[in-house]
């Protein structure tokens, strides 16, 4: 039996939750291996519900049940949090903070310079094992954490380490994405809807067709516009789509959403500095 992690969550928050169900499901721990604490009840009842795993009130004793620490918190409520937990860190904790925009140099300054700490944007399909996820480590962190932060990325999707310059446009990205895509797939089924097809059929078909061509796209290596040309003949009907997804300014609209998010990542580590 390979090894399993004794991991907590300080926030029972959706990501949170996420993430204890996709290990959980992946084998990498056990709902009696993992445990969680929030000050909100209803996140609290949610997590349990969700994952059969414990949930506590208190900070302390969920870093003192775990190998694992996961910051789950909003950037915000960070500083409070870190000086909370600070006294009861141990060697043997490896934190992985899931925070947009605090970065390793804040959670160090606060947990102390030998701490290991991994940062990591991970984003919801982690629930269905297709995440897309990126981390970075600190300088103290160990050949073991990484690789172990990567199994816990890599058993809920694809996983990537990166410099940590890079993590802020990663949560523009990807982290936020999910929420973009669905956007997409909405509209994509509202014209479906306008044009005549059932409401169940239409976001059926356009959550199938996001799916097939980004499974298309990872597993053939495919540049997105050979894609495009594939599909789009001669005066035929996608030209006449693209035609007008270009006229109401798509790509410039997602490229600045990324923008957008990013920025905002950045704005939100400078409000969690201690």
């Amino acid at each position: 039996m390979s090894e399993t992690f004794r991991i907590g969550f300080l926030g029972a928050g959706k990501m949170a939750t996420a993430l204890a169900q996709g290990w959980i499901q992946a084998g990498l721990t056990t709902t009696e291996q993992v445990c969680a604490s929030d000050p909100v009840p209803s996140a609290r009842e949610q997590f349990t519900k969700s994952t059969q795993a414990s949930i506590h009130t208190e900070n302390a004793r969920v870093v003192s049940q775990s190998d694992i620490v996961v910051l789950a918190v909003k950037p915000q409520n960070m500083p409070d949090l870190l000086r909370e937990i600070q006294p009861a860190l141990q060697a043997q904790h490896l934190v992985i903070s899931i925070a947009a925009g605090i970065t390793l140099k804040q959670l160090s300054d606060t947990l102390g310079p030998d701490k290991r700490i991994i940062r990591v944007m991970p984003n919801t399909p982690c629930l269905v094992g297709a995440s897309a996820s990126a981390f970075a480590a600190s300088s103290t962190a160990t050949a073991a954490d990484i690789e172990r932060t990567q199994r816990l990325l890599a058993s809920v999707g694809r996983a990537v380490q990166v410099p940590e310059k890079l993590l802020d446009a990663v949560t523009g990205l990807s982290g936020s994405g999910p929420a973009f895509v669905a956007v997409m797939i909405e509209a994509l089924a509202d014209g479906g809807v306008r044009m005549g097809l059932p409401r169940h059929l239409a976001t059926m078909l356009a959550a199938q067709t996001v799916f097939g061509s980004a499974k298309l796209l990872l597993e053939t290596g495919l540049h997105p516009g050979q894609l495009k040309d594939m599909v789009a003949s001669p005066a035929g009907t996608t030209i006449a789509g693209l035609h007008a997804l270009e006229s109401g300014g798509i790509r410039a609209a997602l490229m600045d959403a990324v923008e957008a998010a990013t920025k905002r990542s950045i704005e939100l580590g400078k409000q969690g500095t201690p």
